[in-house]
């Protein structure tokens, strides 16, 4: 049953890897007692896009997409979690608990944590898909049974995000991402054109 690690192990990194979907939790705290928003949950895919990059530390590749709760989330409180759910006939679920920080392109850090994802979903070089890195820093790492999750066999990775940013010039992209992904659900500031050059480019 439910285990606590105190990092993450050879073991458990090859389970990850095995995953082809994994799925990111936050909330926001509107309250002095963290309390109020609506809680966020986002599935992730695509290919070599989820790096391990140490015992307690992880990062994934953030695409463009049509929400940002998961930014606006994290600059505000930094809380996350991360599950992955084996679906094949491995019984296991692994939660990585942790602090979050949202890293645009142009930014300081950009360069050293975008070579983990160079071939990250297909997308080559091109900057236009890659809205940002989520770095997180683990402090809880913990599984569970997973008794109850169906058996399913995956059929293929969605080819639709590239095609569809590949008909957007930078100058669409960029407007999409304004009217999309500055602000949170709530109202919570997201990806700043004044300040993100994930949006302009």
């Amino acid at each position: 049953m439910g285990k606590i690690y105190p990092a993450l192990d050879d073991r458990l990194r090859k389970f990850i890897s095995r995953q082809s979907v994994f799925f990111v939790a936050t909330a926001p705290c509107l309250t002095p007692a963290s309390g109020g928003g609506h809680v966020n949950v986002s599935p992730k895919g695509c290919r070599d896009t989820f790096a391990v990059l140490g015992p307690q530390r992880v990062a994934y590749l953030d695409l463009t997409g049509s929400g940002a709760e998961t930014i606006a989330h994290l600059r505000q409180n930094g809380q996350i979690t991360i599950m992955f759910c084996s679906f094949d006939h491995e019984t296991k679920i692994l939660r990585l608990y942790g602090r979050g920080t949202v890293v645009v392109p142009g930014s300081a850090r950009w360069d050293e944590l975008a070579r983990y994802f160079a071939a990250g979903a297909g997308l080559g070089t091109d900057r236009r898909h890659r809205r940002a890195i989520i770095d997180v820093e683990i402090d809880r790492i913990a599984d569970s049974c997973g008794y109850a999750v169906p058996v399913m066999e995956l059929a293929d990775e969605r080819d639709l995000l590239t095609p569809w940013a590949d008909k957007k010039t930078l100058e669409e992209l960029a407007q999409y991402r304004v009217e999309k992904n500055s602000v949170s659900i709530d109202g919570l500031p997201a990806l700043d054109p004044a300040l993100d050059p994930a949006m302009t480019r």
